[in-house]
């Protein structure tokens, strides 16, 4: 949303400079009707089929066709620039067929005339088409008898719907929106870069008072030893002059422990050879108080070599368990951060975090039924930082996807409320406890029987209610597609259902798991969708063919089915889709790469068990809450 005003506020500016001021209120003007703030892939399709094509616009049409092709002109695009030039020649075929079809034989003949050199040095399957303004009954004619059929038109329509929803809803981002984020990018760049800087001097600068401090031990040692050497000469030699003979001495062989203290780096304690073997890693850490009126703590940590200053504890390669004990398995290698930021305003477990829409914001909730709203770039103005008091354990929490304005809770007595971040105050207090009765003391039995229920976000009212079936196992997850159309599902029994929201019905669905579904969403493409079972198990399906599995990982080594009564795995895909981070009994979480020739990664330790994860939407940062009361976010690169 934010790229969106950036982007648009360029426009303006340009507008304004070039002196297009008609241009500008026609641009303020669309702006006013759009409702969408997206890719809306029908006023394509009307400027196409509905003004281009009926109006005989033809050099128009080949001008947006060209604009088209070379929005993909890169190599690693070239799928996409043969599936386009094939669109483009039958956009052009319907053109001469409709004319034809209106009796304009003169617009063909004009058509070839100003594009009929190109079109013959692309192919030569346009040699028979300039003869077709000659013929009696083209429409007749076998070799262009299906070009005039209702079905070849209705076809080429939904080509051309699927093919510009598919890459401007998914696969690309116009430039003007990714100036934004790379401004972001190239900020943080800059701030880590300075900060490593600072941290670079401050190490120099330890390390010739550390090289001091040994100096001056080696100096006292050796003069101790010279002291010591001296005072039992001495006394040997009076032992002679009393009459002792040489052979009767026995002298005590005294031990001498010459090597000096063990130093203290940081608070933490050096094994000798990493402190005088001259090559040694470090750490840095400070710790940032904020008190506002909300009572925020931050504490900012910056890793290197593979030592953190946060806990004052070397990091180890196997996982641990939430005691601290190491865990059977494969050994994840541990994941290189740029920074690392925790927040420690809660006084309970965490049960929620999440990202906003933009990525400014954050919202998490813990088992108490508080949500703190808080920022972890120090550039986000604070004025959206506060504390919701909810009275009951906090069981989902998600952000508008089109704003940062509002914020969803749902609570474990069947409360939803919503939250204004500017105006900070609650704008709905829903209670369906009643409805929807919970019972039970797992968290699967707690969830009861199943219903989905649509409301209102204006009026705040329930429109329907999806169908369900007979009886039907509780619903445990749920996930919308990009524009909500599309309605992910998932169940005790281990279905996933999927919904068309527009009619309101059930459209698929296929058994996933031998457990219950702990969490769904779909990818980054949204031609797949991935499902996390009780069992540990990830499977990622696809949904062009439903019920096949395109990629899967086992991460039972990180559930422990008696960490907690309450406790919901859940899973968390970053922008690309290629990195899926997953919720652990461990103090460590997995990462894993999706579809990679790498097996995955591991987060920094927490002192418990992680028990809720979030990717920023846009860059590589991501959050991890726990049992021990925090909630970090790390950025790598």
């Amino acid at each position: 949303m934010e790229n969106m005003q950036y982007a648009e506020e360029l426009i303006r500016e340009f507008l304004v400079f070039r002196g297009f001021t008609n241009t500008l209120q026609a641009f303020e003007m669309e702006l006013g009707t759009d409702i969408g703030k997206s890719f809306q892939v029908d006023k394509i399709l009307d400027l196409i089929f509905s003004v281009y094509i009926p109006k005989f616009h033809a050099e128009k049409l080949v001008g947006l066709l060209s604009f088209f092709k070379q929005c993909f002109s890169s190599s690693t695009e070239i799928a996409l620039i043969a599936t386009l030039l094939k669109l483009e020649v039958s956009i052009l075929r319907y053109y001469v067929v409709y004319a034809l079809q209106s009796g304009r034989k003169d617009k063909v003949v004009e058509f070839f005339g100003m594009n009929g050199n190109d079109l013959l040095q692309r192919s030569t399957e346009w040699t028979p088409w300039f003869a077709i303004p000659y013929l009696k009954n083209p429409s007749l004619d076998p070799q262009f008898r299906i070009y005039f059929s209702k079905e070849w038109h209705e076809a080429l329509c939904l080509s051309a719907r699927n093919f510009f929803s598919e890459i401007f809803n998914g696969t690309r981002i116009p430039a003007l929106l990714k100036i934004s984020s790379e401004k972001k990018t190239v900020n943080c760049l800059k701030k880590d870069a300075e900060q490593l800087n600072q941290k670079l001097s401050q190490l120099q600068t330890l390390l010739e008072e550390k090289e001091a401090q040994l100096c001056q031990m080696r100096m006292k040692t050796s003069s101790a030893a010279s002291v010591m050497d001296t005072r039992l000469l001495k006394s040997k030699n009076s032992m002679s002059s009393n009459g002792l003979r040489k052979e009767d001495l026995h002298l005590t062989s005294i031990q001498q422990d010459c090597s000096p203290a063990t130093p203290n780096l940081g608070g933490i304690k050096l094994d000798p050879e990493q402190a005088y073997g001259g090559q040694f890693e470090t750490i840095s850490g400070s710790i940032i108080s904020e008190s506002a009126h909300d009572s925020m703590s931050l504490s900012t940590l910056y890793v290197e070599g593979g030592v953190s200053a946060g806990n004052t504890q070397v990091l180890q390669e196997d996982s641990c368990d939430e005691n601290g004990r190491d865990m059977p398995g494969e050994a994840f290698p541990e994941v290189k951060v740029n920074f690392q930021e925790t927040f420690l305003g809660h006084t309970s477990s965490i049960s929620r975090c999440r990202f906003s829409a933009s990525g400014n914001n954050i919202a998490s909730a813990s088992i108490d039924g508080t949500v703190r709203i808080w920022t972890y770039e120090p550039s986000t103005p604070a004025s959206r930082n506060a504390t919701i008091y909810c009275g009951a354990e906090i069981m989902s929490l998600d952000w508008d996807l089109k704003s940062d304005r509002l914020l969803l809770i749902g609570t474990a007595d069947g409360g939803i409320k919503a939250w204004n971040v500017d105006a900070k105050r609650v704008v709905c207090d829903l209670n369906t406890g009643e409805a929807f009765p919970r019972n039970g003391s797992s968290y699967i039995d707690s969830l009861g029987f199943a219903s989905l229920t649509v409301w209102n976000m204006k009026t705040w009212k329930a429109m329907t209610v999806l169908p369900l079936g007979e009886d039907p196992p509780a619903i445990t997850s749920l996930c919308f597609n990009h524009n909500g159309k599309i309605l992910a599902a998932s169940a005790t029994d281990g279905m996933i259902h999927m919904f068309d929201m527009s009619a309101g019905l059930q459209i698929t669905g296929w058994p996933a798991h031998d457990s219950a579904i702990s969490s769904i969403l779909f990818g980054t493409d949204e031609t797949s969708i991935f499902s996390l079972g009780l069992d540990g198990k990830v499977f990622e399906w696809s949904l062009q063919n439903p019920g096949q599995v395109l990629w899967s990982r086992d991460c039972q080594r990180f559930f422990d089915p008696k960490a907690s009564r309450h406790c919901r795995h859940e899973m968390a895909l970053d922008a690309h889709g290629r990195r899926l981070l997953v919720t652990s009994s461990s103090v460590k979480a997995p990462i894993y790469q999706v579809r990679g020739p790498l097996e995955g990664m591991k987060t920094l330790a927490h002192n418990a068990a992680i028990t809720t994860v979030d990717w920023h939407p846009t860059l590589p940062i991501f959050l991890t809450g726990s049992a021990d009361h925090s909630v970090r976010v790390s950025s790598i690169p």
